[in-house]
């Protein structure tokens, strides 16, 4: 398996490679302008003698060029230009004079451009196999062109400066990419230093020790932020912890008591002998203690499987059943309690989700109402379609909750007051998983209570 680079040999290398490329535009940019800047400082050379040698009278009719033209020439190019080739063409491009070097060729382009008074720039190679740079410009006098005059500049000396150009980038450019390559390496080690004692210190805190916290150096930038980030995932991780120390808790105290009261009464059982009647007595209690064990793993079993979500598919599910068959439930929970049950407004509205779970919380919500509903009371099953789904809603007239408890009747466990007590039989699980189911469809479960003023529980779901 083919090893991964680090996140700095990563910068380093994406920070050379960025280098690399400024470095070869910038040396191809700088090598075409000053090639440009070479040619037109030698054709503007090349126009300041020709100008010249046209401003210049001949004085002698036979020689057109002056007897002193090679001091002219070095005196307006200097000595390193006196390698330039001078002739003097009549109109038809015959040789008239020829001055310093010979044989400068005459192109039809650059005869027909004199002919009409125009200049030629041209790059030619002359004997033997030498580029120069040459201008044709007429020499016009009275209105019509009486001569041609040719100058030209061998190339040799601007095509040197353009190689030692080369060679010198050849040299600064590949120093210039170690020396990128060093400064990113050092800029990425400074860069991710803070990462480095933020792994530091995320590898000191342990699920033992969850209250510790990533330092923040209080600049705002990325860092920060994504210390903010891992800081507020680990406020989640010790909530979840100790969410979870307390539902340990709470659960392995719901299992104590019936198995503690199980034991108890098998044991004085056990102390002397006793009639068969006394040994029925004892069995049956335990099995009532068993029974309520059974409910509560089985409750236990279902929480979890609804916290993590629904596995089953998701079918098309008519919300009308459910509500006429927890009705059927609930008055038969409300028998002897002097409880009504009765179904309120119904519209017919279908869910995406999963039967069997949702009649389970609606169940349990139901069970809670009517469990928690003083004799004279009454419960309300109610089915409505709000614009962003559906709701099922279950309203009592019992005890009621305090607004500051209301979202802590939904923990595992919780029994508020003595209303709420183990003697009601529940074992503090109903709602919680009723939550759970709803949360796992996509909508919540809200509560809306008073203390003495009954209860309003509301399951909000998406419509299919």
């Amino acid at each position: 398996m083919v090893q991964r680079l680090s996140i700095r040999a990563r910068l380093t290398l994406w920070y050379t490679g960025v280098v690399v490329a400024i470095l070869l535009l910038v040396s191809v940019a700088s090598y075409s302008l000053l090639r440009w800047h070479l040619l037109n400082d030698l054709d503007a050379s090349l126009f300041t003698v020709a100008r010249a040698l046209q401003d210049v009278p001949p004085a002698d009719p036979t020689s057109p060029f002056p007897p002193d033209l090679e001091p002219l020439v070095r005196g307006l190019l200097g000595p390193e230009f006196a390698d330039a080739f001078l002739q003097l063409l009549d109109p038809q491009g015959r040789l008239r004079s020829r001055a310093l070097r010979p044989a400068l060729p005459l192109s039809r382009e650059a005869r027909v451009n004199a002919l009409r008074g125009v200049p030629t720039l041209e790059t030619v190679e002359l004997p033997p196999g030498e580029p120069a740079r040459l201008l044709t410009m007429p020499v016009v006098r009275g209105g019509r062109v009486v001569d041609l005059v040719q100058v030209a500049m061998p190339l040799r000396r601007t095509r040197q400066t353009l190689v030692r150009y080369v060679e010198t980038l050849l040299v600064l450019v590949p120093l210039g990419v170690v020396l990128a390559a060093a400064g990113g390496w050092v800029l990425a080690r400074r860069a991710l230093r803070p990462v480095d004692r933020m792994s530091q210190s995320a590898l000191r805190i342990s699920a033992e020790d969850l209250s510790r916290r990533l330092e923040r150096r209080g600049t705002g930038d990325e860092i920060d932020r994504l210390a903010d980030t891992l800081n507020a995932m680990l406020a989640r991780l010790q909530a979840a912890f100790g969410e979870m120390q307390r539902f340990a808790a709470d659960a392995a105290h719901e299992l104590r008591t019936p198995l503690t009261a199980l034991k108890g009464g098998i044991e004085v059982a056990l102390r002397a002998e006793r009639p068969a009647e006394e040994y029925r007595r004892v069995l049956a209690s335990s099995i009532e203690e068993v029974d309520q064990l059974i409910r509560l793993a089985e409750d236990l079993l279902l929480l979890s499987r609804s916290t993590a979500g629904l596995t089953g598919a998701r079918r098309p599910v008519d919300l009308e059943p459910l509500c006429l068959e927890a009705l059927e439930v609930g008055v038969r929970l409300a028998k002897g309690k002097d409880v009504t049950v009765r179904m309120g407004p119904m519209t017919p509205v279908v869910v995406q989700g999963d039967a069997a779970a949702l009649r389970r919380a609606l169940l349990n919500l139901v069970d809670n109402a009517v469990k928690y509903t003083p004799a004279g009371g009454s419960v309300v099953i109610s089915l409505e379609r709000p614009p962003e789904g559906a709701a099922i809603v279950v309203e009592d007239t019992g005890i009621g909750i305090d607004a500051a408890d209301a979202q802590r009747v939904f923990e595992p466990f919780v029994r508020l007051d003595a209303g709420r007590s183990r003697d009601t039989g529940g074992s503090g699980l109903g709602l919680a998983i009723a939550r759970s189911i709803v949360l796992a469809h996509g909508g919540p479960l809200d509560v809306e209570s008073r203390p003495g003023g009954g209860s309003r529980f509301t399951m909000r779901l998406p419509a299919a």
